[in-house]
């Protein structure tokens, strides 16, 4: 019908083969079709009123003759769709239909036959229109899903034609042969425009099968795995992979099988697998995301220097007195693990941390290696289209790996360091954090602050949706941190 409409539309019948598990798991209710068709007709109202139409130009046969007509300038003044559903129809596909759908046309006509011409202003008013259309997705030549319009079926009722200013004989001649090229347009045009709208649509999804680029370090695939459709909803499972950048090599994980909660209540739902962030992880830990170095030029808070470690590390005290400035270099030792459990977001990070002094000739001496164990919480909301996140610091665990100043008792140095950590490394990972995940592009739909829920090995999320900037009533979002 419009954009929003047919692509809810389309959503139900893109269907592949593939069964792999997914990362991603999408759910559009009935509701959100119900809300696709409030809105498309809202819209289609609207445009069809805006619409500048083509001239109508041909004859009809009329005894020894022909009558030559031109309908011109025409304007939809009025338009009312009573009776638009949309209905599933499992593991097939989406019918629509129309039931005494009426419009009210003014425009200029023109008739001329061998014996007269005349022409005028005219207003039209069709009723009892019927349209119904049925979609299937059948493979095409090469195994891909192609979207076909296996029926559509167009009928008018009524059409009373006035023509302004004429009445009589020639006024009722003048109608009859009017009236054949607009039942024509409309049987003739209804269909094949459903169809082309439907062919321009699947051009927006063919996206899906395109990486989204996060940043410079990943991409996300959120190519169609498998579709099925349901009396009252449909199921989507997206392949939810996210890779680095430009690199397509499958991650050393297997996605698990998982399920959507079994709700109906709202439009949209949205459940992403311990997979999906598992494989985030390792894109960025592939990429060095987790290497960080912190030296005095980028700290904020805290002017790192040999006399911070002097009163604990005696060796350390015996440097000159003016003090040297300290880096430190934080390295990955392994993959960071999430692990998801009934409302709780959980990373566990192990890094190894070099602290290094700075000496005047600008070269650095290693002094010591702790390693870090480093259990977080993460808080997600969604925010311009983008699943975003906010880091919380739960525990800090160190152990001395290596010393070049001899034996000291770490426990000594533990605030410290996790103070470094908490004023440097977690508002860094926040700052790359709120910049977000691309959520995939279903049909233009705007999720606003959505009700988020964590459960054991998924994420799900749920929404009232927005689309092309009219917003329904917003959703609420629980802070998990």
């Amino acid at each position: 019908m419009v954009k929003i409409c047919c692509s809810l539309l389309l959503l139900s019948l893109l269907s592949v083969q593939l069964k792999a598990n997914p990362g991603l798991k999408v759910r559009i209710t009935q509701k959100a079709l119900e809300y696709a068709k409030k809105v498309g007709v809202e819209i289609l109202k609207k445009n069809m009123e805006k619409e500048q139409f083509p001239d109508l130009i041909g004859y009809e046969r009329f005894g020894l003759g022909n009558v030559h007509y031109n309908i011109s300038r025409i304007r939809v003044t009025a338009v009312e769709f009573p009776n638009v559903s949309i209905s599933l129809i499992p593991r097939s596909g989406v019918k629509l239909v129309i039931r005494n759908a009426s419009l009210t046309i003014d425009m200029n006509w023109n008739i001329r036959t061998w014996m007269f011409k005349d022409g005028g202003r005219s207003t039209v008013h069709i009723s009892k229109v019927f349209v119904t259309a049925t979609f299937s997705t059948p493979l095409d030549s090469i195994g891909h899903t192609s979207v076909s319009l296996s029926s559509c079926h167009t009928t008018s009722g009524d059409t009373d034609i006035k023509l302004n200013g004429k009445s009589g004989f020639l006024h009722d001649f003048f109608i009859k042969y009017l009236k054949k090229p607009i039942h024509r347009s409309l049987a003739t045009n209804s269909c094949p425009n459903i169809r082309s709208g439907i062919q321009m649509i699947a051009k927006d999804f063919q996206s899906l099968n395109v990486p989204v680029r996060i940043d410079d370090l990943a991409e996300i695939d959120y190519s169609l795995n498998s579709l099925e459709v349901f009396r009252p909803y449909i199921d989507m499972d997206l392949k939810g992979i996210v890779y680095p950048a430009g690199n397509y090599t499958g991650p050393p994980y297997v996605a698990t099988p998982f399920a959507i909660p079994d709700q109906n209540d709202s439009m949209l739902y949205l459940a992403f697998s311990e997979y999906f962030f598992q494989t985030s992880l390792f894109s960025y830990y592939t990429a060095g995301a987790f290497n960080i170095t912190i030296a005095k030029e980028t700290c904020r808070y805290l002017n790192i220097s040999t006399e911070m470690f002097g009163s604990i590390i005696p060796e350390i005290a015996k440097y000159p007195i003016i003090p040297y400035p300290v880096m430190m270099k934080l390295t990955a030792t392994e993959i960071p693990l999430v692990s998801l459990q009934q409302d709780s977001f959980t990373l566990e990070i192990r890094e190894s941390m070099e602290v290094f002094a700075v000496l005047p000739d600008s070269t650095t001496q290693s002094l010591f290696t702790v390693n870090v164990a480093a259990n977080t919480s993460i808080a997600l909301n969604v925010f311009d289209q983008k699943l975003t996140g906010s880091l919380c610091l739960n525990s800090l665990q160190f152990s001395l790996a290596h010393s070049n100043v001899g034996s000291f008792e770490i426990s000594f140095l533990e605030n410290i360091l996790s103070y470094i950590l908490q004023t440097e490394v977690i508002p860094s990972a926040n700052a790359k954090l709120s910049k977000g995940f691309p959520l995939p592009n279903l049909a233009n739909i705007i999720l606003t602050r959505p009700h988020i829920t964590i459960a054991q090995v998924q994420i799900s999320f749920h929404d009232k949706v927005r689309d092309n900037g009219l917003k329904l009533h917003q959703g609420r979002f629980r802070d998990m941190c």
